[in-house]
């Protein structure tokens, strides 16, 4: 061999010694110097945990919690890290299931793409801290199994149920919208506040990934990753009511069936919004009782879980003489000082078609809405659609409806609710069809509506706006649940939330047909049918309402609506309590026992007489009733 050649062989050899060295050392180091990295070796599997973000808490005006945020844990399995050699005795025993609960939820359908023997599912959902925490002391000796924080809903209180709501897991549908970026297990907004803002509240979900061993035990996270991502809590809901004053009207319609929305005239805000019977949201917080209840509610013949307030149906009787009047003063058909006979009804060609209770004879719309006279306003209601002569009284109906529209009847007001139903009034075309034999079709056969009865249909929403709307002498905000949001250190202090714009609407009618109608409210309360609202120092206008019960023999429902004070009015509200008798029974004591409670500063009954009121109301049980 050439010199060249031993030169290049020895070189050869140089550099495999080199390379034997270099690797030597390197495992030299993996093996036994650097212990972090040997820990590490052992590591079996890398898995991707779910973050997830507090949900927003809400509170009401004044700051006061109405939903927080409760721990609870869900046990996540890996079929593949399960030990069937573990003790399952002791394992059920620990989070207390049966073991054919264990067989049941551990063998999934692997067919099915949501579910993979590598990868975490809930094995049980909504366990509670006192149980997590004595599975946790033993975790160890059931690899595969890892719990996972949650959070769910608590409620302070238990009022305000069907306003804020409550949360369920996403079904199937959802979890496979992927522009709704939930997953099976995730909780979503089921109703009330939670679900019309459950984008506000819900936050954004962040991972990390878990380094594990090889019997399925957590070893470390993994920092450095680079698709780490940490969870952002969702935005704190500020509610514009009354925790006090909805708290006070849930225990006065204890026993009864009906609804109450009170509204601050000066901003839409709803104070207090009651549809009784109404149920503790702590029944439908997550928890592994949560379907019991939830089918016991269901299947209540009383409907708890329907909403009065926005999708209650209710013929608005006689309150709806107040619009009336406004519409006909305002189309120059009605004078403040007109007068209209009655003799115990409304007559023509010398027969009774509308009783009237005996009064009277109104020579003036004040006088008219004192005494609710119904000959009045049918003939008013007459005068308004036949002002185009009567073979045009379609056309009158239409100028009729057109204020009903700026009123906000016959349509939503887009409360800020999901549910929430537009309340009807008739129309030509429906007319048209009603009588669709006849040649044609005349104002006195519809006089009913100007009474507030016949086709009519409201929400108690809808009538305690109509009270804000002649509060405000001719205007209205969007009534809504919310005023605005807030995230970060300064959540809790209602003065740095980020409020939200709600619009003013105008209803055509001038100020000054709105206090000929107001004072007419106040006579009501002072010398009327409504009497029982007074409270002495503080001037209450309101009318009341009698609904015919449609069940044969059965009570007739009792409404009233109203606003306080007269001058620079706090709140405006209206009750609807069904079996309830005329208006003056029980809708209008516990309207202004509602008023009383808010207006004065100390939020107290006062006075022998309003304490004995507050009693009688209390102690009422309608329930039953038909």
């Amino acid at each position: 061999m050439s010199l060249k050649g031993l030169q290049r062989m020895q070189a050869i050899r140089v550099i495999f010694a080199l390379c034997a060295a270099m690797l030597i050392g390197k495992a030299l180091d993996l093996q036994i110097l650097n212990t972090q990295i040997r820990n590490k070796a052992r590591v079996a599997t890398r898995d991707l945990y779910t973050l997830y973000p507090p949900r927003g808490v809400m509170y009401d005006r004044d700051g006061h919690l109405l939903v927080t945020n409760n721990t609870v844990y869900d046990i996540m399995a890996i079929y593949h890290q399960i030990d069937w050699a573990m003790d399952t005795t002791k394992f059920c025993e620990l989070l207390g299931i049966s073991k054919s609960y264990f067989k049941d939820n551990v063998n999934k359908n692997w067919g099915d793409p949501r579910f993979s023997k590598r990868k975490p599912f809930v094995f049980l959902s909504k366990v509670s801290k006192k149980t997590y925490a004595s599975f946790q002391e033993s975790m160890y000796q059931f690899p595969g199994f890892v719990a996972q924080k949650r959070d769910v809903r608590g409620y302070p209180h238990q009022n305000a149920a069907h306003v804020l709501g409550y949360i369920r897991e996403v079904n199937r549908q959802e979890a496979e919208d992927d522009s709704l970026d939930y997953t099976p297990g995730d909780y979503i907004g089921a109703s009330g506040l939670e679900k019309t803002y459950e984008a506000e509240l819900k936050g954004e979900k962040g991972h990390r990934y878990v380094l594990k061993d090889a019997l399925g035990r957590p070893v470390d996270f993994l920092q450095d990753s680079v698709d780490q991502k940490s969870p952002v809590s969702g935005l704190d809901l500020y509610t514009t009511l009354d925790l006090k004053l909805q708290a006070y009207g849930e225990y006065l319609m204890q026993n009864k069936v009906g609804s109450i929305v009170a509204i601050e005239p000066s901003s839409g805000e709803i104070l207090t919004m009651i549809s009784a019977p109404t149920y503790d949201p702590n029944q439908l917080t997550i928890n592994q009782t949560r379907s019991k209840a939830y089918t016991a509610l269901n299947q209540d013949t009383l409907k708890p879980f329907l909403d009065r307030s926005i999708m209650g149906f209710y013929p608005p009787g006689s309150p709806f003489k107040t619009l009336v009047a406004l519409i006909a003063l305002q189309e120059g058909r009605l004078s403040p000082n007109r007068t209209i006979f009655c003799q115990g009804g409304y007559f023509l060609n010398g027969q009774n078609l509308m009783k009237c209770h005996g009064h009277p004879t109104c020579t003036n719309v004040q006088m008219a809405i004192q005494h609710s006279c119904n000959a009045y306003f049918a003939t008013v209601f007459r005068d308004v659609v036949d002002q185009f002569g009567p073979e045009n009284v379609a056309v009158g109906l239409d100028t009729f409806n057109a204020y009903l529209d700026r009123f906000g009847l016959g349509k939503k007001l887009e409360v800020d609710l999901p549910s929430e139903l537009a309340g009807n009034y008739p129309t030509p075309d429906y007319f048209n069809k009603v009588y669709e034999n006849e040649s044609s079709w005349k104002s006195v056969w519809i006089r009913s509506l100007g009474i507030g009865q016949g086709e009519l249909g409201l929400t108690n929403l809808q009538m305690a706006n109509l009270a804000a709307i002649i509060a405000n002498r001719g205007h209205y905000y969007t009534p809504h649940l919310v005023r605005g949001f807030q995230a970060g250190e300064d959540s809790g202090q209602s003065k740095n939330v980020r409020l939200l714009a709600h619009p003013r609407h105008e209803t055509g009618v001038g100020s000054e047909h709105f206090q000929t109608v107001v004072d007419g409210m106040e006579m009501v309360v002072k010398a009327g049918t409504a009497r029982s609202a007074a409270i002495g120092d503080i001037v209450v206008c309101g009318k009341t309402g009698t609904a015919e019960n449609s069940q044969r023999g059965g009570a007739d429902h009792s409404i009233f609506f109203a606003f306080a004070p007269k001058d620079n009015p706090q709140i405006a509200i209206a009750v609807y309590v069904e079996n309830g008798g005329w208006g003056g029974s029980y809708a209008a004591p516990i309207a202004s026992l509602m008023i009383e409670k808010y207006i004065r500063p100390n939020g107290e009954i006062e006075g022998a007489y309003r304490k004995y009121l507050e009693k009688r109301i209390v102690e009422t049980n309608l329930i039953g009733l038909p």
